[in-house]
């Protein structure tokens, strides 16, 4: 299993997961449902109207928290944000109803992925796994 994997694994079985970006000085965090690995490559998106989408354009440097059990993944990397139909075509099959609901409302859907990224899988007490993505 290559390493994008193993954090989109985590991810699905969290369900939920905190991404976390800076207004300014101040700490954001949201929760995230969405991300989908293809080639390689784990992607996230959220509306380019959103404020997460304008922190993380202001900073890209942004990271990824999610619990699963005594279990947590960080995940840290610069946001790249990426212009590709076949991959907004790929969401569309992965969420139509969110897709719909963007197209009614003239909304655009804003995907990246994490350049230079890192992660670490941890117990409360332990690092279990480290590594690049």
């Amino acid at each position: 299993m290559s390493n994008a994997a193993k954090v989109s694994a985590f991810l699905d079985q969290a369900k939920t997961f905190y991404f976390l970006t800076t207004d300014g000085d101040q700490p954001k965090g949201r929760p995230f449902g969405f991300h989908m690995l293809v080639d390689d490559r784990l992607y996230f998106g959220c509306g380019t109207f959103k404020n997460v989408f304008k922190q993380l354009t202001a900073n890209p440097r942004v990271e990824v928290l999610a619990v699963n059990g005594g279990d947590f993944l960080r995940y840290d990397g610069a946001a790249k944000i990426v212009k590709d139909d076949a991959l907004i075509a790929k969401v569309r099959e992965i969420m139509p109803q969110i897709m719909a609901l963007y197209d009614k409302n003239g909304w655009e859907m804003g995907l990246f992925y994490l350049e230079n990224g890192h992660a670490e899988i941890r117990g409360m007490m332990d690092l279990k796994e480290e590594f690049d993505v």
